[in-house]
Parts: C-alpha cells; structure tokens; sequence
C-alpha cells in the first residue's frame, strides 16, 4: 500500500488552548525537484511549505512551531480584538492548494505582526510569501514580499546577538538585494561573508563566492561599472 504524502498532527492552539488537527508532509516525500539560489523549493507532490502555518479552527490564530510558545494577556487581547473577533470559522487541517497557503502565510504574518513575534519569524513568512508569488510567475509581487522580506532580514541582523557571522543570514541578505537588483548591495554582503575569518560556514562561503561570480557575470552583461571589489 502506497503512502500518502500527508498526515495530520495534533496541535494546540497558543492562544484558546484548543487542540486541532493540521496536516504536514512526511519527510520521505519532502525532497526537492530543485531549489532556489534563496532556498525556494520545488516538489514534485506536496510542497510542505505550504504546510508551515497552523491555524486554529476555533479562534483563527496562526502559528508556526518557531513562533513563542506562550502568549502573554496583552497579546491575547490584542489577537482577539484586531483578527479573531472578525475570524470566519473555517478548517485549514486538510489538504491546501496554492490560494489557501498564500492565505495561511497571510494570516501568519498577521498574527506574527499583531502579537509582536520576533523579526526572524516575520522575514521567514514574508520570504516565504515571496516564494508563493514566484510558483506563479507573478514577478511584480515577488519583488514586493522580496523588499519586505529584505528589510526584515536586516533588521534580524541588526538587533539579534549574532556577533555578525550568521553566514546564511548574511548570504540572504546579498542574494535577496542581487534579486531585486540592488547589485553593489548584494557585492558587499557576499564579500562580508568571503572575507570575514570567523566565518567557518563552508557551504555558505562556497554559495556566496558562486553568486559573486553570477553577479559580475550579470553586471558585465548589462554594461554596468563594476564596484571596486570586483574589478581585476
């Protein structure tokens, strides 16, 4: 007997404490066709991605498992008075096509902005937005969600105690500002990210040095002046 892609887990919910059910995508089934140079994946079944964001039939809050693990009074409130008071019961538990992850993320990043998460969380939901975006080839609102997604990642760089050698964060930030074509931007990051010693990353130093390489090619094509560290 074949297996199916997905199964349902029990989840209950951060913030009416009441347990439902929600489906994710076996890991036998979770190898990508190919990925993204900014880890967009693409599958062949079930796109767990689309599976991320669990959300409660009853009250309509939406999480993910890296989201707190408990809300406080205030964000309580705050869910009820600005989402769930206008929540329209609906059941998210079983299979979701593209609309109803797209939904499913937007409804995350409401509650993740509405209960004041962490940045990390709010720029992986954007990103993930923008990804959704792109399955459609619908380039003008990738790019949007990508800004989005950017300028969180940023401030994550910004305000985490990071010590500045996050080499995956530090490689998004380059690939996502050579994406949306902020060239001498992105040439900075990668250099960071080649260049600073403490970074012991190998998988990333190899990925940046690869865009950086994806990147000259790209500005030569398109007959721009080469930054400084490019040139020679």
């Amino acid at each position: 007997m074949e297996l199916e892609p997905l199964y349902q887990i029990k989840v209950t919910c951060l913030q009416c404490e009441n347990t439902f059910s929600t489906s994710r995508v076996r890991p036998s089934f979770k190898r990508a066709t190919r990925t993204d140079t900014d880890f967009c994946g693409y599958y062949h079944a079930e796109n767990p991605d689309y599976y991320v964001v669990r959300i409660c039939p009853s009250c309509g809050f939406a999480s993910t498992e890296n989201f707190n693990a408990k809300l406080n009074e205030a964000q309580r409130t705050k869910f009820k008075r600005d989402i769930g008071d206008r929540f329209i019961k609906r059941n998210y538990g079983g299979h979701r096509d593209w609309e109803t992850a797209l939904e499913s993320y937007k409804l995350g990043l409401l509650c993740a902005q509405t209960i004041g998460e962490k940045e990390r969380i709010l720029a992986s939901l954007l990103h993930h937005i923008a990804w959704l975006y792109r399955y459609k080839n619908n380039q003008e609102q990738e790019q949007r969600f990508l800004k989005y997604a950017l300028e969180s990642y940023i401030r994550v760089f910004e305000t985490e105690d990071i010590h500045g050698s996050d080499a995956r964060l530090m490689y998004l930030i380059g690939e996502l500002h050579r994406r949306i074509g902020e060239y001498n931007e992105a040439v900075k990051w990668f250099a960071r990210v080649i260049n600073d010693k403490r970074i012991m990353d190998a998988a990333m130093i190899r990925a940046c040095r690869e865009q950086w390489a994806t990147l000259r090619e790209e500005m030569m094509n398109q007959g721009q002046e080469l930054p400084e560290e490019m040139r020679g």
